[in-house]
């Protein structure tokens, strides 16, 4: 606590020296997402995507938060503690926190059994349609055991379970209304870093003996029940929703907004049309909007231009190996060049994304090349060593400034060639049609997909492959996803807790738990023997990583030869992280910052100016804030 409040203190002397010495903090937020990312569900339990997390996060506390600087603090834990290395956790929870209906009605005591509930829920197959359950059913004794219980039980039967059966199975226990302890499977010295994410979050029992189970997997904002910071009192879909301050809040301590209003637009060009008329307090800037005001001194924005802080997403281009034509048979040609190794190699060497980077950050598109799959600050080994240094190491990648660092038009094009040989020998013939998915009503989606389109033109050739942008109008996963339309995706994952097996057991080839590889590219429907056995080696390397409890150090080397080995094979494409150019009128450093989790947009000690921040304010926010991590 005393070095947040340094930092305060400091940030609060630069803002003099920066002439904001007279800033008029914010009171009532305003800001925006794109109706590409309007929620689909108010169920945290059930949710693994931003679009609802960043919302919800507002909305219900868990176990456990973080600072600034991605620290553990307390949440509704107010202690924790392992005494055998990480076998056994026992979180103490904070007395009198209160549940609260849409209005802040309070509704019921927040207590240890409401964890119980909510982990039901997520190993609940017939609940939470394996949503949300990799991680517990990694680590925690009987998880996986009581998923597959429920998946063999007919729906009604598994929609009907109570607590009885699965406390008999899982390692979790409500020893008290206010002591929580979880069982492990073996010692795990992260476990803690997932109490900040939503897997283990609570929900209320009288709450879904209120709903009942339907009724909780279709809650909607005003049959939620609260516990966090904010409420959510208005939600008209595709056009806005507001969060209120709960004034029954149980952390008096925090700074918040009295409401925050999120705006849903089109594009980010409505987005910035609202800035300008002062309607919104932030933006992020497209490519065409921050080179008008980049390349105009006299721009009433110019000196107010802010590299925005990395989010804690890493972006890959996930290939689809079961693709479906639109009239649900197999894309035969698709399926069949997309396991071939030369094919995909032909994408990792011989594609230079310059220019698409050029459309997150058109100032510094470099500094958001993506090298590996698991992103940066997520863990060090003992001797400080970045985890992600540890894999470019292993694959002979060094960061670069000045060039996109893997691109090698000599090896792209000589397993192009190689690919076209072995493809055309299995009947194949070229281009090879693509198909790639953004909304129809996204024009900045649109446009970026047009540059994705161009750059395969100019790195591969369109003798090569065709990339066919087509549409979806509201839902990716209803229209695209479900159906397999698509041949490729580029998706981002942010880590849910410390520990790179978060990142890579998302690629595993036969588990359920594996999101990526379930819900995205369909490995397991695969039948071409050699990229099985590719992925079947892959997920060897990591089951051998993620056995190793006793030695962090050691654990961290092996999971970096299984992502290597993942890179080496082009199996995902590393493509980019988030670093975008902003207006804003909030400082990013005094925000929750954490490598992992679902705490990063919570709404709380953000220190603001209804002026807006300039360019100059954030360098000295950076340089404060490097100086205290110190």
């Amino acid at each position: 606590m005393k070095r947040i409040f340094a930092l305060l203190l400091t940030l609060a002397m630069m803002l003099s020296l920066a002439g904001t010495a007279f800033a008029e903090p914010i009171t009532d937020f305003v800001t925006y997402q794109t109706t590409a990312n309007e929620m689909e569900t108010f169920n945290i339990l059930y949710s693994q995507y931003a679009k609802e997390l960043d919302v919800l996060t507002n909305c219900i506390d868990g176990l456990l938060s973080n600072d600034n600087y991605g620290n553990l603090v307390p949440g509704l834990a107010e202690t924790w503690e392992t005494l055998d290395g990480g076998l056994t956790w026992t979180f103490n929870l904070r007395k009198g926190v209160k549940w609260v209906d849409y209005q802040a009605n309070e509704k019921a005591e927040v207590v240890a059994e409401d964890f119980l509930w909510g982990l039901e829920w997520v190993l609940n197959e017939k609940k939470n349609l394996a949503a949300n359950m990799s991680m517990p059913s990694e680590m925690l004794v009987g998880a996986q055991e009581y998923f597959d219980y429920t998946k063999e039980l007919p729906e009604a039967d598994a929609l009907a379970l109570g607590l009885e059966k699965f406390q008999e199975m899982v390692g979790i226990k409500a020893v008290d209304d206010y002591t929580l302890v979880f069982t492990c499977k073996a010692p795990m010295p992260y476990f803690a870093t997932l109490g900040s994410y939503n897997c283990l979050y609570p929900v209320s029992g009288k709450l879904l003996a209120e709903l009942g189970a339907e009724g909780m997997k279709a809650v909607s904002y005003d049959t939620l029940w609260y516990n966090g910071p904010y409420t959510m009192t208005t939600y008209v879909q595709n056009n806005e929703k507001v969060l209120t301050k709960n004034p029954t809040y149980w952390n008096k301590d925090i700074q918040t907004f009295n409401t925050v209003t999120v705006k849903m637009v089109d594009s980010v060009d409505v987005a910035f049309q609202m800035y300008q008329t002062g309607e919104l307090d932030n933006v992020t800037l497209n490519e065409a909007n921050l080179q008008t005001i980049y390349r105009s001194p006299s721009h009433e924005f110019h000196n107010h231009l802010n590299e925005a802080r990395p989010t804690k997403y890493s972006y890959q281009i996930h290939l689809v190996y079961d693709k479906k034509l639109e009239d649900g048979s197999p894309d035969v040609a698709w399926n069949t060049a997309i396991a071939n190794e030369a094919f995909r190699l032909s994408w990792y060497y011989g594609m230079d994304f310059t220019n698409y980077l050029g459309r997150v950050n058109a100032i510094n598109p470099l500094n958001c090349t993506n090298y590996c799959y698991t992103a940066a600050n997520l863990v060090a080994t003992s001797d400080g060593k970045d985890y992600v240094q540890h894999v470019m190491d292993l694959i002979g990648l060094q960061p670069s400034s000045e060039t996109y660092t893997r691109f090698d038009a000599e090896k792209g094009a000589a397993y192009k060639q190689q690919a076209m040989e072995e493809l055309s020998a299995k009947g194949v013939t070229f281009p090879i049609q693509m198909d790639y998915y953004v909304q129809g009503s996204n024009q900045s989606a649109l446009d970026t997909a047009q540059v994705l389109k161009q750059t395969f033109i100019d790195c591969l050739g369109e003798d090569y492959v065709v990339m066919n942008i087509k549409t979806f109008v509201n839902s990716l996963i209803k229209e695209v996803r479900a159906p397999q339309l698509a041949s490729f995706y580029i998706n981002g994952w942010g880590a849910d807790y410390g520990d790179p097996i978060n990142y890579l057991g998302q690629e595993t080839y036969g588990k359920d738990n594996a999101f990526y590889s379930r819900a995205y590219s369909k490995i397991d429907l695969a039948t071409d023997e050699d990229l099985i056995a590719q992925y079947k080696e892959f997920t060897a390397l990591v089951d051998a990583a993620a056995a190793i409890n006793d030695d962090l150090d050691a654990r961290y080397k092996a999971f970096a030869v299984a992502e290597a080995y993942m890179i080496e094979h082009a199996l995902v494409i590393p493509l980019y992280v988030n670093i975008s150019w902003q207006l804003t009128g909030v400082n990013d450093y005094s925000k929750i910052f954490a490598a992992y989790g679902i705490q990063n947009n919570r709404y709380i000690n953000w220190e603001t100016n209804k002026q807006g921040y300039t360019t100059e304010d954030y360098v000295n926010f950076a340089k404060v804030y490097e100086e205290n991590r110190k």
